[in-house]
């Protein structure tokens, strides 16, 4: 069985966005397996000259890549260059990690993923590049004949959005590295040198990830604001780890208009080790997020047995079990209350943890790629 791939979400020039990761994990998954339990199956896929994404943890006998220049030229790769290339293998499937990255072409089996429907559910002020988007998460919808989502949620929208038959649409959730994220207390040295380097005092409450509108940090900031200026004693700091994203200016023309603006601390983006750590030196973690396909950090911070809350919009509570703290995302003074609950209520705090531990341990990579490649089993089968 010949699997090709659509390398774009692959590419270096992506990393550390949502679909990077997915991508790369998926794939390593499905490598690892296939070695070891399904050496029938051969992937391939497609690299720049230079790109060296593929060297990267992927040295498998069941990946195949092959050097494209067209790669290069990410809009010519995306509208035709990927369909053509992909068409020379002769492919049994072709696998599309990504409704943004490419067209499909005219192939039997094509799976593609579609992480969610943001660029339809949110307003353009909240999304950069939504009309591409939106066509690009159209054709794919149309053209692929099996759909991979990442939760619920997200399948429920795409078949309302686009009359998808509800058959067709799969869910498969996503992992996270457990090497990494676990409740295994934080070094104490690299913790002391971390928060020295950033000016970061305990407590501190936290939120990771890209630092953009959608994730709703504004209103994130604004209830923290609310804290410091209304409740006597308050005294915890708000460090936002990531780098920024779509319609920062907003959120950092909020920061500077924050009385206490010195006390929310930025720290761009970091190495994963030292976010873990981060993360791990937070007293609560906060997930205010307006829209999600599956919220990967959510999982991090439960898997590390920080005590979490988060809106109680789109995928969340789904992805979270229902066992967190929930807030509406747009009430800068419901957000606030359940912030505060958790900073001082021990009995909520240790309920939290143990929630957020019991529920993150049912996501794995190796999960999401054995249930993804049982996906392409039935898909080619029904051909």
């Amino acid at each position: 069985m010949i699997i090709a791939i659509d390398s774009l979400p692959l590419s270096s020039r992506y990393a550390k966005t949502g679909t990077y990761v997915y991508a790369t994990n998926l794939l390593k998954g499905c490598l690892e397996i296939a070695e070891s339990t399904t050496p029938g199956i051969e992937f391939h896929a497609f690299a720049a000259p230079g790109d060296n994404w593929a060297t990267n943890g992927f040295a498998s006998r069941s990946l195949r890549v092959h050097e494209s220049r067209i790669l290069d030229r990410k809009r010519l790769w995306r509208w035709g260059g990927m369909a053509f290339s992909t068409s020379l293998l002769k492919p049994d499937l072709v696998f599309l990690p990504s409704g943004h990255g490419s067209i499909p072409g005219p192939f039997g089996s094509t799976v593609t993923t579609l992480l969610d429907a943001i660029p339809v559910r949110l307003p353009s002020e909240l999304v950069g590049g939504r009309l591409r988007l939106r066509f690009l998460t159209w054709a794919s919808a149309k053209l692929a004949k099996k759909i991979i989502t990442i939760s619920n949620w997200s399948k429920q929208d795409l078949v309302e959005i686009y009359g998808l038959d509800p058959a067709n649409v799969e869910v498969t959730y996503l992992g996270y590295d457990k090497r990494l994220y676990n409740e295994a207390p934080a070094d104490p040295e690299a913790s002391a040198a971390l928060l020295a380097r950033f000016g970061i005092r305990r407590p501190f409450i936290l939120h990771h990830g890209m630092v953009q509108l959608r994730k709703n940090v504004h209103r994130l900031i604004q209830a923290w604001d609310r804290m410091q200026d209304g409740c006597k004693g308050f005294d915890a700091q708000l460090v936002v780890a990531g780098p920024m994203g779509y319609g920062h200016e907003e959120i950092l023309r909020i920061r500077r208009a924050s009385s206490n603006c010195d006390q929310v601390i930025l720290t761009g983006e970091l190495p994963d080790a030292d976010l873990a750590t981060l993360i791990k030196n937070a007293s609560l973690c906060v997930i205010p997020s307006l829209y999600e396909g599956f919220c990967l950090p959510m999982v991090e911070a439960m898997a590390c047995g920080v005590p979490t809350v988060a809106s109680n919009s789109s995928c969340l509570p789904e992805i979270s079990g229902g066992v967190l703290e929930y807030f509406d995302p747009c009430s800068i003074e419901e957000m606030a209350e359940v912030i505060r609950q958790g900073l001082e209520d021990s009995g909520i705090r240790d309920r939290l943890t143990r929630g957020g531990l019991s529920r993150a341990a049912h996501f794995s990579w190796e999960r999401c790629a054995r249930e993804t490649l049982n996906i392409f089993a039935l898909t080619l089968a029904h051909d």
